[in-house]
């Protein structure tokens, strides 16, 4: 079992990106890979689209690209809490697609060594945790506490039937 576990963990490390984009949804922090980060922007109220789940806020024009936007607090289940001076969208480029994502706050860029990353907990069935990669302890700038980052896999999420942004190949 112990060696199950090794190989568990080794694959764990090689799956997560050694950079990553942090940012705050609620009091939680995540991380996704860098290199899905298209751009990020301020807020704007995007165009809302009749019949959209209520985490589609709409979508919105980008240089001639039409870019659906998802709020990731209301699809994670948070009261929506409005718009604040530090809401951003967050331009992804993940399975060929251009979709953008509201967040609370963008945090930085954090570069993670293998031994920050531990596999996530598991969950009973009723709980679909299938777009998280692992949790990384993250030692604060003033050394005084630890941060535990979320790590998502960013384009499993976006392309969950859940989220339906992606259609299905």
């Amino acid at each position: 079992m112990a060696a199950e576990s090794l190989e568990q963990q080794a694959a764990l490390v090689a799956a997560v990106p050694r950079e990553m984009l942090t940012f705050r949804v609620g009091a939680e922090e995540y991380g996704i890979d860098i290199l899905s980060v298209q751009e990020i922007r301020s807020y704007e109220p995007p165009t809302r689209l009749a019949n959209a789940p209520a985490f589609v806020k709409g979508v919105v024009n980008l240089r001639g690209t039409i870019v659906p936007i998802a709020d990731l607090r209301l699809q994670f289940g948070l009261a929506d809490s409005g718009v604040g001076p530090a809401t951003v969208v967050i331009v992804l480029n993940v399975a060929s697609r251009v979709v953008g994502i509201v967040v609370d706050a963008v945090s930085d860029v954090v570069a993670l060594a293998a031994e920050q990353v531990r596999p996530a907990p598991e969950f009973d069935s009723m709980v679909d945790a299938s777009h998280i990669i692992g949790l990384a302890a993250l030692q604060q700038a003033d050394n005084t506490a630890e941060r535990l980052l979320i790590l998502l896999d960013i384009e499993r999420l976006i392309t969950s039937t859940a989220m339906g942004l992606v259609a299905s190949a």
